[in-house]
């Protein structure tokens, strides 16, 4: 018995549900999405299936980053002691719980209606692939923001059966936004990823990364008020775009100097930024 809990845990730690933040900062472009395609009342099981999806499906993009990265993460210091870095799941092991969590994930879409349910397989192919590109590209961030933003168009699918013109701004509102808080998170980690290979922007934008994240986080703000004027939203929204611009500036004072510690405060941060938009439009519906 103890071993079977002990193996559990590890899959536990694997998944990383002891750190649940990578769930939050997935989790408010989906319910940004939800509220807006739902005009303010998303479809009961909908909402269900989506928020259990973002948990299960951030766990699965965990662990096949963990298997993907299983060569890299023993030579990184905020890597070495995960369950696969320090032999404590094998590789057979993470793939197999992979396939667990994308299986109950694809039992959830199931519920859902056919364009939803074809719009999975891009979304799980985006998912799965994102771990590998480190090793080909500078812009892993940005592959990985159109991994995490593919919930959006998904949820505008299973809501109104249809991605208008508003739905695909989001989806580029929220692609943007995951790079700007990966490449903050990046940061953290560039002198061991400049040591072994792997490519990121926070490489690619070197002394410049305060100026070019600043920019995006302007151009996301932009967009954002674009979907409020296009949806006609109620003053509310834009009090909660107000308070995210002031978490924005923040994390760029964190920033400033390059130091790890506060550049992964400034990651962190950033559920604070998605739920000052979440909290806004739900009180511009109310």
């Amino acid at each position: 018995m103890n071993k079977i809990t002990e193996r559990l845990r590890q899959y536990w730690l694997l998944a990383r549900f002891d750190k649940p933040i990578g769930i939050f900062i997935l989790l408010w472009p989906t319910l940004w999405a939800l509220w807006i395609a739902g005009d303010g009342r998303p479809d009961g099981l909908v909402l269900v299936v989506f928020v259990a999806g973002v948990v299960l499906m951030r766990a699965a993009g965990c662990v096949i980053n963990d298997y993907a990265d299983r060569d890299f993460d023993p030579h990184v210091d905020r890597c070495k002691q995960r369950p696969i870095a320090a032999g404590r799941v094998t590789p057979k092991e993470a793939l197999l719980v992979f396939a667990a969590l994308c299986l109950a994930a694809f039992g959830l879409v199931l519920l859902m209606n056919w364009y939803t349910i074809a719009l999975s397989f891009v979304g799980a192919f985006l998912a799965a692939s994102y771990p590998f590109m480190k090793r080909y590209t500078h812009l892993p961030q940005a592959y990985l923001g159109a991994a995490f933003g593919f919930a959006v168009p998904m949820a505008f699918a299973a809501q109104t059966n249809s991605i208008p013109l508003v739905g695909w701004v989001l989806y580029l509102a929220v692609l943007l936004w995951a790079l700007v808080y990966d490449t903050m998170y990046a940061m953290v980690d560039i002198d061991d990823d400049l040591k072994i290979g792997v490519k990121s922007t926070a490489i690619l934008f070197g002394s410049r990364v305060r100026e070019i994240t600043g920019g995006l986080q302007v151009i996301i703000l932009g967009l954002l008020v674009w979907i409020g004027t296009a949806q006609q939203l109620a003053w509310p929204y834009y009090s909660g775009l107000l308070v995210a611009a002031g978490f924005a500036v923040y994390q760029q004072t964190l920033i400033f100097h390059f130091d790890k510690p506060n550049c992964f405060k400034a990651f962190l941060n950033n559920n604070w930024f998605g739920l000052a938009v979440f909290a806004g439009l739900v009180l511009a519906y109310l």
